[in-house]
């Protein structure tokens, strides 16, 4: 019997991560998939009153409709706990990992604070968030990794690492908390093949660009990032499913960033986008 190809998302509820899974589901993936948000239609804005769309219910129904099962696990990034058994809950009901791919970020105060706002409470939270749960999590899968004789990472950055906003917060610009934690967060995926290539450890670093998410439409702020091209979720899963299943890639592009807009308009991987 052929061995199943498993993928474990993070922050699949929405977004980028739900496209994302949805994408390697449609590519032969089984997912299991994680996030706070287990049913949709319970999640809002830090006001508590606006909703959000999405929830794992709704990401799980989409991988079903693909032939392929989903798993959904509860996780908070915040909670170091929850981070680990989610890990061990997707190999104990799948038995193996395949592709791990970090998309879940810190979705907290914090991010889009000035520096003489930024205090010290909200740059650990950050840092816990958008790097310290990340690297646990790959340490904790690392052993079961190598075991198995190797599988792939692939880490959602930003280009706020190496970007300088265009304006102001409120501008076009963003918080130097969230810069710093995706700058940080970057390092990880090239020296990790580094460490463990000869392991058959694969990386990636995806930098989305600016994405049109639920989040943002809920905020209406889908049009702030004026300078930057917008694409919609699909186009970023669409590029990942690519890169994951294109034989050259590791050598090609392992250990790199990966622009996903850019990719996906020159291969056509997403039909109708860009219109």
């Amino acid at each position: 019997m052929e061995r199943r190809k498993v993928a474990f998302v993070t922050g699949a509820s929405r977004g980028i991560g739900r496209a994302c899974a949805i994408s390697l589901a449609q590519a032969g993936y089984d997912v299991a998939v994680s996030a706070r948000t287990m049913v949709d239609g319970t999640a809002f804005l830090d006001d508590a009153i606006t909703p959000v769309p999405g929830g794992l219910d709704s990401t799980v129904e989409k991988i079903n409709e693909s032939g392929q099962e989903g798993f959904p696990i509860h996780m908070d990034l915040l909670d170091r706990k929850s981070v680990l058994q989610a890990a061990d809950s997707a190999l104990a009901h799948f038995g193996h990992i395949d592709v791990l791919l970090n998309n879940a970020i810190y979705q907290g105060p914090g991010a889009m604070l000035t520096i003489e706002e930024l205090e010290d409470t909200y740059v650990n939270q950050l840092f816990e968030g958008n790097v310290f749960a990340q690297l646990a999590l790959i340490r904790h899968l690392l052993p079961e990794f190598i075991k198995q004789g190797g599988a792939t990472v692939v880490n959602m950055i930003s280009a706020t690492a190496f970007t300088n906003p265009p304006g102001k917060i409120g501008s076009g610009g963003w918080g130097v908390g969230y810069a710093m934690t995706k700058s940080a967060f970057e390092r990880i995926a090239p020296l990790l093949m580094i460490e463990h290539g000869a392991d058959g450890i694969v990386t990636y670093n995806i930098d989305p660009g600016h994405v049109i998410t639920e989040r943002q439409k809920a905020k209406r702020k889908e049009k702030e990032y004026t300078a930057f091209p917008s694409a919609p979720p699909e186009a970023i899963g669409a590029a990942v499913a690519w890169l994951l299943r294109e034989p050259t890639a590791p050598e090609k592009y392992g250990g790199t960033i990966i622009n996903a807009q850019r990719e996906t308009k020159r291969r056509g991987l997403l039909s109708g986008w860009p219109e």
